[in-house]
């Protein structure tokens, strides 16, 4: 092994110090030799770029073997050496475009959710960190007890909500430009905002009161509530609520569509189209009243959560009260009293377990749906000039119900990791929820996807209802349930086994069916009875449908009364 030290000595510091630079190298070197290393690192090579030379006095590049016998480094010829600057020089990069993107977020899918922009991107944090600050400051100047802060005029407050909420994109600039210096995003916010104020003489006074008594979580944890309260409210409810509406008048219109149902993949009791969509759209419709339900949590209590520097500056103010009135009254969140320095992010971890139960409901249906189309019970529409394979001209394939199969994946993924991972934080703080939640856009973008490719993939499906009459038209061991359970009731002999014999692994068509029953007239010898056995002889694969239409048609009331 080779350890090279480069040393640089600038010509400012002169012919003396390069001397006692030179020394001090020498007694570094001796040191260093009197080490043993490994057989392989017995060329151990120290190299100063620069040293003094007496002779010339000047400083000259030299370099120093700290083994006997180790030859220097040959020079490298003219060629290569003119050739290294152009080896080693970093490649151009890229403009960001949608084609040059890293994430298909912001590439491929990029129109397709353009609307979380706003809200998840770098500028959407900035700008809600801003209104964070801002916020604060109107609430002291409101507050009798901090006098310090007096009450603004009506043009300076204007002023200053402005600052908020006329933030921009150049404004974002801005921010950057800062934090380049400070190499700190939320300082970066304060120096921005302290120059807003600048242009007005008033709030110039209280300009050293940004930021007061908070520490950067203090910002942080109620920009990420207001982000992720308007993603969810903006953008999130309104595509789940747009796909239970669509799949709940799926139900309505194919209530009474009959279609064998499989269970363990083979014929079982027969349903109802609309019936197996109603489920889905229950279901969905329970995590979207759980998402309604949510709060959305922020804390605002200083550097370890217990108000210190707050009761330092003025002891004499409730200041659970004053962050309380701050967090629900003038941002609209639920106000979180105990926390680390950190907000615990609890809340957040709901949220995505929300959701996430959302695409698991919808991972489920898209799977059924493609399996409807498999077998013919759905037909895809056809769309000009599109194609649906390279090779085979012929193929219409469920592409959009896989699409949203592999975005609930790519989903979940993250925000399984976001519900496991942000309520831990080891002790008072680390910095590991910081590079996550910047994460969360990523895990509701792919939401937004797959609930849109579902979307997509519906208003290309059209039920096909002969085929589905087909299916049942083959299936009349299917009635073996309604037969036997009738004739327990008849006190008829062994029912189930006599039907097992009958149906199980044999081929039972209409006129098989339909002879068992009439055979079983005289067993229904009680006048009660005669109804059933009647009901019995006019029993089909596609009329054996239970209560299915009735739960179909009503299943927009059910979810109206879901609470």
């Amino acid at each position: 092994q080779v350890v090279t030290v480069r040393f640089i000595a600038g010509s400012i510091f002169g012919a003396m110090y390069a001397r006692q630079v030179t020394s001090a190298l020498g007694a570094a070197v001796s040191a260093v030799a009197a080490v043993k290393l490994p057989s392989q690192a017995n060329c151990f090579q120290l190299t100063s770029t620069t040293t003094h030379d007496q002779s010339s006095n000047s400083l000259v590049s030299k370099t120093v073997h700290v083994r006997p016998g180790v030859p220097a480094p040959a020079k490298a010829p003219a060629a290569a050496t003119a050739a290294a600057p152009a080896a080693a020089s970093k490649p151009k990069a890229l403009p960001l475009t949608e084609l040059t993107a890293v994430s298909p977020i912001d590439g491929r899918y990029a129109s397709k959710v353009s609307g979380l922009r706003e809200i998840f991107s770098e500028f959407g944090l900035m700008k809600y960190r801003v209104q964070v600050e801002v916020a604060w400051l109107l609430e002291m100047s409101e507050h009798k007890d901090i006098p310090e802060v007096a009450q603004l005029s009506s043009g300076a407050r204007q002023a200053l909500v402005d600052i908020a909420a006329k933030f921009d994109v150049e404004g974002a600039q801005r921010v950057k430009a800062h934090e380049r210096v400070t190499n700190h995003d939320v300082k970066a916010i304060e120096y921005y905002i302290k120059e807003e104020m600048q242009n007005s003489e008033e709030l110039t006074k209280i300009m050293e009161f940004t930021h007061f008594c908070c520490t950067s979580e203090d910002i942080n944890n109620l920009s990420y509530g207001l982000m992720c309260r308007d993603a969810v409210h903006k953008v999130v409810l309104p595509k789940m609520k747009a796909l239970v509406k669509q799949i709940e008048d799926l139900a309505e219109e194919h209530a009474d569509v009959p279609m064998l149902a499989l269970t363990h993949g083979q014929p079982a009791t027969p349903t109802t189209f609309g019936k197996e969509c109603a489920i889905v759209a229950w279901r969905l419709n329970r995590q979207v009243k759980a998402m309604e339900r949510l709060q959305f949590m922020g804390k605002f209590n200083g550097a370890s959560g217990n108000f210190n520097a707050h009761i330092v500056a003025y002891p004499n103010l409730d200041w659970p009260a004053v962050s309380q009135h701050l967090v629900e009254e003038r941002l609209g969140l639920t106000y979180q009293p105990y926390s680390t320095q950190i907000e615990v992010h609890d809340w957040i971890a709901e949220m995505c377990d929300t959701i996430s139960r959302f695409n698991i409901i919808l991972l489920d249906f898209d799977r059924d749906m493609w399996q409807y189309v498999s077998l013919n019970r759905l037909k895809l529409k056809t769309v000009a000039g599109e194609v649906g394979s390279s090779t085979m001209p012929h193929k219409v394939n469920p592409i959009q119900f896989e699409n949203s199969e592999g975005n609930v994946g790519v989903a979940n993924a993250l925000l399984n990791h976001f519900s496991a991972k942000l309520p831990v934080c080891r002790m008072q703080r680390d910095l590991s929820d910081s590079t996550v939640l910047r994460c969360i856009g990523m895990g509701v973008a792919h939401t937004v996807l797959a609930i849109d490719s579902t979307l997509g993939a519906l208003s290309r499906v059209t039920v096909n209802p002969v085929q589905m009459e087909k299916e049942l038209g083959e299936q009349w061991a299917v009635l073996a349930e309604a037969v036997q359970t009738n004739m327990r009731k008849a006190s008829c002999d062994k029912p189930y086994e006599q039907l097992k014999a009958l149906t199980r692994g044999q081929e039972v068509n209409e006129a098989v069916m339909s002879k068992f029953v009439a055979d079983l007239k005289p067993q229904f010898s009680k006048q009660t009875d005669a109804g059933d056995w009647s009901r019995l002889t006019t029993l089909t694969p596609g009329s054996y449908l239970g209560l299915a239409s009735g739960l179909a048609k009503g299943v927009r009331a059910a979810n109206e009364a879901c609470r």
